[in-house]
């Protein structure tokens, strides 16, 4: 008989204390913990921002953190006490991730006058960037295809 090598996913996968973002819904942009999976399709989650619920699983997307040691169908004060020892808020908010999202909103929230100023500096900086060039032509010199300075 042959034997058979099972070599563990990239992806994360839904399980039990596995920290999710909600998509859509009431709670969008929150994160939560699944609690427990109840079928291939949905799952019962729970934190200290929202409400205990049954969720879609194609309403969240997962990430890549994982309360540790999260009891089955924990109750809600047991989720916060282990969401706080996991300190879960503080290691997203300093994930890329969380950082372009934050970016994304910032740039969302600006007004017209806000998203013009930062046009004007824009081009401020493709104009200080393209004199430079120019003036750094003129003064290094430019090596040609075989190597030799023009």
């Amino acid at each position: 008989m042959s034997q058979t090598k099972v070599v563990s996913s990239q992806w994360p996968q839904v399980e039990t204390g596995r920290v999710v973002l909600i998509n859509s819904g009431k709670d969008e942009g929150k994160l939560a913990a699944v609690v427990q999976i109840i079928d291939h399709k949905r799952a019962l989650v729970d934190s200290p921002h929202i409400e205990r619920q049954e969720i879609s699983l194609s309403h969240v997307s997962l990430t890549q953190q994982v309360i540790t040691k999260l009891p089955r169908a924990a109750r809600s004060g047991v989720v916060k006490k282990y969401w706080a020892e996991a300190s879960v808020d503080d290691k997203t908010a300093s994930t890329t991730w969380a950082k372009k999202r934050a970016s994304r909103e910032k740039k969302r929230q600006l007004t017209d006058f806000e998203r013009f100023k930062v046009m004007v500096l824009k081009k401020q900086v493709s104009i200080r960037d393209t004199l430079g060039r120019i003036f750094l032509k003129d003064v290094l010199p430019i090596p040609n295809r075989c190597g030799h300075s023009s």
